[in-house]
């Protein structure tokens, strides 16, 4: 199969998983299951699907279910950071989260904040939260984002990981059409010995990973 993983570019990769929608393919290097791109949505499609979303800052239980990301991120980062919360989503709330714990914060998506001079300066932190499973071109993404953080800097990233192919099978995680990269701990340690990063594990869905400071 003339396919490679659209994280590591490996081209080691076995069937892992398939329903009645999709197949899934498992990446031998990095251990990221991917959809393969004939499954893909069209770009209206994502977004009509996205526009479905009703998250909003006023939601008391988005803003609990993002403390998580928030909470790690702050006791880590200086006071009055600058950071970029990638993939903010049709209704931004992690930023303005940040920014009453006294930081500031530039966002950016592709379909609701498509402003990309936010990739012309640099951040003390970068957050990229239930964004990484959807990205076409994960290391193209991935790797702007890690040249964007200051020496020292943090980005937290948001995704549930996958363990077994039994759980798998039963994942509903996997049943959103626009989820097309599932994760495991080792996709992340590749990415960590690709970046000589310091990587966090702080639940089964947030990691932090740690530029090195020069």
């Amino acid at each position: 199969m003339n396919l490679s993983c659209p994280l590591c570019s490996s081209t080691y990769h076995n069937l892992f998983a398939h329903d009645t929608q999709r197949i899934y393919r498992q990446c031998t290097t990095c251990k990221t299951v991917f959809v393969p791109p004939q499954y893909f949505l069209s770009s209206d499609e994502e977004r009509e699907r996205y526009d479905l979303h009703t998250n909003s800052p006023d939601d008391t239980a988005y803003r609990k279910f993002l403390q998580r990301m928030l909470l790690p991120m702050h006791e880590r980062i200086p006071k009055k950071s600058f950071g970029l919360d990638f993939g903010s989503g049709p209704g931004p709330t992690l930023s303005l989260m940040f920014e009453e714990y006294g930081h500031t914060m530039q966002i950016y998506d592709c379909f609701y904040a498509p402003d990309r001079t936010v990739f012309e300066q640099q951040y003390d932190f970068i957050t990229a939260t239930e964004v990484v499973e959807h990205l076409h071109r994960p290391l193209v993404e991935l790797d702007r984002l890690w040249r964007l953080l200051k020496p020292g800097g943090y980005l937290g990233i948001m995704t549930s990981r996958y363990d077994t192919v039994e759980a798998f099978d039963r994942w509903h995680y996997k049943l959103d059409p626009t989820h097309i990269l599932f994760f495991s701990t080792e996709s992340f340690r590749w990415l960590c010995k690709r970046w000589h990063a310091l990587l966090e594990l702080i639940d089964n869905d947030i990691v932090i990973l740690h530029k090195r400071a020069e």
